[in-house]
């Protein structure tokens, strides 16, 4: 019989690379608000871990409460992966 999956296994297969953006009736979370970001991994404090292509990685509640799933295909026209700073080898800026 094969062990019963953890809460962070279940929530990182739902939310990993998924684009999101923060429900702006949260009010620590309307700094966001607008922006497409993408979610790298859930961690063991079951919160999503999320690119919001400024250089920094956030965790937020994997949560719908927390977060709304965008369409991929649309998200993806919205997200650039290169946008931030935190790249091993960022574009010259300016």
């Amino acid at each position: 019989m094969e062990p019963a999956e953890s809460l962070t296994e279940s929530l990182k297969r739902e939310w990993t690379d998924q684009y999101v953006e923060v429900n702006p009736e949260q009010p620590e979370l309307r700094r966001f608000q607008g922006i497409v970001g993408r979610v790298i991994t859930v961690n063991w404090n079951n919160k999503a871990v999320i690119d919001f292509q400024d250089g920094g990685w956030y965790d937020i509640a994997a949560s719908e409460q927390y977060l709304r799933k965008l369409d991929p295909t649309e998200a993806k026209a919205k997200f650039d992966a290169k946008a931030n700073s935190a790249q091993p080898h960022p574009e010259k800026q300016g």
